[in-house]
């Protein structure tokens, strides 16, 4: 029986999400028996086209020739997995969408010829293609990452909580950081599956696997203006630091305004 074809690309992103994958040190030697993997440019040198069976897409579309390799990857892919945070909302890269023309923000960065560059404002991949799964995170967790290989392979769906990481901050015993030491702190509208990472190191949740399911953002950015006294700036650059293109946190953006 022919082992299933899984192919891992990259667009405008650090490369994080694939280096998790490889930090499965252990599973690795197990992963590679159980499927083919045809393309993979970050581990190996030779890299084949498709069809793929499952392919993972790290990175958000940022330029033309990324959306037309996306498009590709569509066309010869059973089954899309947004992999990762960019993949999944923009990232950090949104930032830019919400401070300036797309011009302004090249002439920051420094570049002269423009027409070298021909870029658009940052979306998660969703935006331009059917994407069949997601994993979370900058960078993803590792037991996610495994677990979704795994429910791959068996056909089935993961069994991925839609709480927030303030579920996970109450099942580790953690002192609320919010509540009890009045930080900023994302945890309330925030994804979870990451185990509390951040507040388990006594730092605030900065947002970064997105919303979770059902939250309340309006809510959260009157607490940081009334309760803690933050500036709107400083609330909105909270909302928009990861996620600031989903329509949840666009709305704790607006209870600012």
């Amino acid at each position: 029986m022919a082992k299933p074809k899984v192919a891992f690309f990259k667009f405008s992103s650090c490369s994080g999400c694939q280096l998790s994958l490889l930090n499965l040190e252990n599973y690795l030697l197990d992963i590679l028996g159980a499927v083919e993997i045809p393309y993979f440019v970050m581990a190996q040198r030779t890299n084949l086209a498709g069809p793929y069976d499952i392919a993972f897409v790290e990175g958000s579309i940022n330029t033309p020739r990324e959306l037309e390799e996306l498009k590709q990857i569509r066309k010869q892919s059973t089954k899309i997995i947004a992999f990762g945070t960019c993949a999944n909302t923009g990232n950090v890269q949104s930032i830019k969408n919400f401070i300036g023309t797309q011009r302004e923000m090249e002439e920051r960065a420094g570049y002269t010829h423009f027409e070298d560059i021909l870029s658009f404002p940052v979306k998660g991949i969703e935006h331009y293609i059917k994407v069949d799964g997601r994993i979370l995170g900058c960078a993803p967790d590792l037991g996610e990452i495994l677990e979704f290989l795994r429910c791959a392979l068996l056909g089935i769906n993961p069994a991925f909580l839609p709480h927030p990481v303030c579920n996970e901050c109450k099942l580790k015993e953690n002192v609320c950081l919010l509540l009890s030491k009045k930080q900023p702190c994302m945890g309330p509208v925030s994804a979870g599956g990451c185990g509390a990472l951040c507040p388990s190191l006594n730092r605030q949740c900065e947002g970064c696997r997105g919303p979770a399911k059902d939250c309340n953002p309006a809510a959260l950015a009157r607490i940081f203006q009334y309760q803690l006294g933050l500036s709107r700036e400083d609330i909105v650059r909270k909302f928009q630091k990861y996620a600031g293109e989903t329509p949840e946190f666009r709305k704790g953006v607006e209870a600012v305004r």
